[in-house]
């Protein structure tokens, strides 16, 4: 058998073809000509406002927060300008885990992992998504879902879906926070958020005149937030702040018949209650007391965690999740005269 004969055809180029031009979906002859690159990615503000009666809520989408909840002329978070960073987490949502880790270091099944800090000896702070891109995955008129994926990453080789559901009434918000495991391997995480609750107060130190009730009954001890091993009693029935200064991760939540713990806040502007389900066995109360000047101990962070600081170390309530597993916890802020 004589071998295969390779042939190459070659197609002169025709008169009637413009030479930068495809015929066919092929170029013909001469280089192509490519136009200059002129798109940019879009630079404003992201975000997706909720109303309902007097109530206006605006969402994040630069890492999901709450950035403003106002009921008319009445501030109940104090929040920020759009487009500008905000001090101390404010509005922040936390995940894969809320408050601080140890010089960002812990391991898990025998794998030591390092998560980025601000330095030597500063800690990991308030998890991965504060600076991430939510989008919004479903919405109505009082009602809106953003979402984003946490990528694993040196330091949490994990992937996570995460989702939140924010429903507005004219007298409360309720958050459902979602939370999938979108790996291979079991995933362990933690989960909060950062609001700032605002009574009235507009001067640095305006919070002392806020009337405060915890329903906490045990504290741990802190060292520059971080956890000594420790745990004290804690009576949350503390009334008038005035200048005590709060920072405190406190747990044994008194829960009323349904299940549920409240925070109540009274101030000059009027009552506001923080209430949690049972997914949420921690909070940390924040006095601001080392915000910038301009922003200190004018609101109350209450913070909703499903854990305590240094817990992915610790191993304290994490929650582990399998691959394709989901957890979901519910918050409520409601807000009277």
């Amino acid at each position: 058998m004589s071998p295969r004969r390779l042939l190459t055809r070659i197609t002169p180029l025709r008169d009637d073809v413009d030479p930068l031009r495809p015929v066919g979906g092929m170029w013909w002859g001469g280089p192509v000509s490519v136009p200059p690159m002129t798109s940019w990615p879009d630079t404003e503000p992201a975000e997706v406002e909720l109303v309902s009666g007097d109530a206006r809520l605006a969402v994040d989408l630069r890492g999901g927060g709450l950035r403003a909840l106002t009921v008319g002329d009445r501030a109940v978070l104090d929040g920020y300008a759009a487009g500008t960073v905000p001090s101390g987490r404010r509005g922040g949502v936390l995940l894969p885990w809320p408050n601080r880790l140890r010089d960002g270091q812990w391991t898990w099944e025998g794998q030591q992992l390092q998560l980025d800090t601000a330095g030597p000896g500063k800690p990991a702070a308030h998890g991965l998504v504060t600076w991430q891109r939510w989008s919004v995955l479903a919405r109505h008129s009082d009602a809106v879902t953003v979402g984003t994926v946490v990528e694993a990453r040196p330091g949490y080789p994990f992937r996570l879906a995460a989702a939140l559901d924010h429903s507005l009434a004219a007298d409360r918000l309720t958050v459902t926070v979602r939370v999938r495991n979108a790996g291979e391997r079991a995933a362990p995480f933690g989960a909060g958020m950062h609001p700032y609750l605002a009574v009235g107060a507009t001067a640095d130190g305006g919070i002392g005149d806020a009337e405060l009730t915890v329903p906490a009954r045990t504290a741990i001890d802190l060292d520059g937030g971080l956890p000594t091993g420790t745990r004290r009693p804690f009576d949350g029935a503390i009334g008038r702040i005035g200048d005590r200064a709060l920072d405190d991760a406190v747990t044994d939540l008194v829960r009323d018949d349904d299940g549920w713990a409240r925070v109540s806040l009274r101030g000059p502007a009027g009552a506001l209650e923080l209430a949690v389900d049972g997914s949420w066995p921690w909070l940390q109360v924040y006095s601001g007391d080392t915000l910038p000047e301009g922003q200190r101990r004018r609101s109350l962070a209450v913070e909703p965690m499903t854990c305590p600081p240094n817990a992915l170390a610790d191993g304290v309530d994490l929650v582990v999740l399998e691959p394709g597993e989901t957890w979901s916890g519910t918050w409520t802020l409601g807000w009277a005269a």
